[in-house]
């Protein structure tokens, strides 16, 4: 894996890349040796998240390599890019999506194992009722994220 850690509005991500694809993005800064690794996909994903953060863009295009977690957490990371950006599903709602309604707490736990989070959407999904709960990187970065999403939503559909 090449690795780099990029400034954001919610702290520093690192990224990682693989032969295939994005792997990794992990919420804080990881130790890298003295030199940065030079790569267009690594570009590729500063560029976009940078764009993201900017509320520049809505919908990643970056290949992805998973190469962790069940065939059930690869169909809820599935389901998770499904959602729409600026909307909100519950752990139910995601449940029922990947064909087993009574799994919320599953998909809870698939959420919490997300290799890709932010470019995988978990921080869309809620508690029942749209309480705020889980997160990787916490509950205020989610809110962040939620909110930064709502504000470019609401700004572009008034234009």
């Amino acid at each position: 894996m090449r690795w780099s850690v990029l400034d954001s509005p919610i702290g520093e991500l690192s990224v990682a890349v693989d032969d295939d694809g994005l792997c990794r993005v992990r919420f804080g800064a990881i130790e890298l040796g003295p030199e940065r690794a030079q790569d267009p996909l690594l570009t590729a994903a500063e560029e976009q998240l940078a764009a993201y953060f900017a509320g520049e863009l809505k919908e990643f295009d970056l290949p992805l390599s998973v190469r962790v977690g069940s065939r059930f957490e690869h169909a809820v990371w599935d389901q998770l890019k499904r959602i729409p950006y600026g909307e909100m599903q519950t752990y139910g709602d995601v449940a029922k999506a990947v064909g087993d309604p009574g799994a919320a707490r599953a998909v809870g736990t698939a959420c919490n194992r997300n290799p890709i989070p932010v470019i995988v959407p978990c921080h869309r999904v809620v508690g029942a009722g749209g309480k705020m709960v889980g997160f990787g990187g916490g509950i205020p970065l989610k809110r962040h994220l939620l909110e930064l999403e709502a504000r470019i939503t609401l700004e572009t559909s008034w234009l």
